[in-house]
Parts: C-alpha cells; structure tokens; sequence
C-alpha cells in the first residue's frame, strides 16, 4: 500500500466530517436560539460556525485529490443538524406555555401545578361537549416534563399544547424567577 493517499483517502475526510460536525452543530444552536430570543450568544456562535467553515472549506477545495472529502463534507453536515438540536434540547434554554383543557379535574391540576411552584392561571370555559376549565403555565423548558407528567397523571386524556415563548416576565417558577429581557 505505499502508492495509497492516506491524507486524500482518510484523514482530510475524516477532519472535514468532523470540522462540520461542529460548524453545523454551532449554526444550528445558533438558529434556534435566535428564534428564542437569545441574542446575546447568536453572534459568538455565528463567528466560531463561520471560522470553522472557512478553514474546512479551503483545506477541501485545496487538497481534495477523491470524493471521500466531499462525502464527509455531506455526512458532516446531516450529522451536526441532529448533533447541534440534541445539544440544544439538552440545554433546554428558555420558555415554553403549556395550555390544558380538561372537561373534569381542572381544579386538581391546578391546585397540583401550584403546590410544585408553577404559575398557573386557570379559566372556566365551554368545549365542544360542554363546560372545560383552561389551564395556562409558562414553564423553563427544563421543568417541561415534569409539567406533562403532573398532567398526565392527573388526566391522561386531557388536552394540552406546548408553544416556546420568546420572553418571560416576572412570573412564577420553581426555584427561581423568570429571566427579565
């Protein structure tokens, strides 16, 4: 094997899969938490994804010698999309407002969500089979599925819908406050 390209063959596939890996990854953190409202770290990330980049793309277009480089190129890109949303549910940063309706057991559910230190607002309303109580609480991300797991033991048949929220306010959260933007 003394005529193989191992730097062509291997090693610049290899790095260039990785290298976009982690530049996808940082681009896709850097997307959704633009979109949360997380302004603050979206330009640090942005210049890292970029810089990495670059230097990926010259080493490819430069040395490229098989398709192997371009192949890892692809797969990079496919991996850092699933790598970088893991990382960001992992983080679990920000808000969500979890809406309920239930047609029985809204004022247990209540009354249960405020015994953890949730806010809760709660309504009486009219569904498409008679009265409801609408329940709302804005929760960390974090604390998500521990909301629909008091939900779900509560009411497994309820209905419930789960939105992001971009900012929280000076609501009520367990162990500690909203963050102020």
């Amino acid at each position: 094997m003394e005529g193989f390209d191992w730097y062509g063959t291997v090693f610049l596939p290899f790095i260039v899969f990785a290298s976009r890996v982690g530049d996808v990854s940082l681009g896709t953190m850097r997307i959704i938490l633009t979109a949360r409202g997380k302004r603050n770290l979206a330009p640090l990330l942005g210049f890292l994804e970029v810089l990495i980049w670059i230097v990926v793309v010259s080493r490819l277009i430069a040395h490229t010698r098989t398709p192997f480089a371009f192949l890892g190129y692809a797969a990079g890109f496919a991996l850092g999309n699933f790598i970088g949303i893991y990382i960001e549910e992992w983080f679990a940063i920000g808000y969500v407002i979890v809406r309920v309706i239930l047609p029985k057991r809204g004022e247990e559910l209540f009354a249960t969500l405020r015994k953890e230190g949730f806010g809760v607002t709660i309504f009486d309303g009219w569904g498409s089979q008679g009265p409801v109580k609408l329940i709302f609480t804005v929760v960390r991300r974090k604390d998500l599925r521990r909301v629909i797991s008091i939900i779900q033991s509560i009411s497994p048949t309820s209905f419930f819908s789960v939105e992001d929220v971009r900012i929280a306010h000076a609501g009520v959260f367990p162990r500690g406050t909203a963050e102020k933007k």
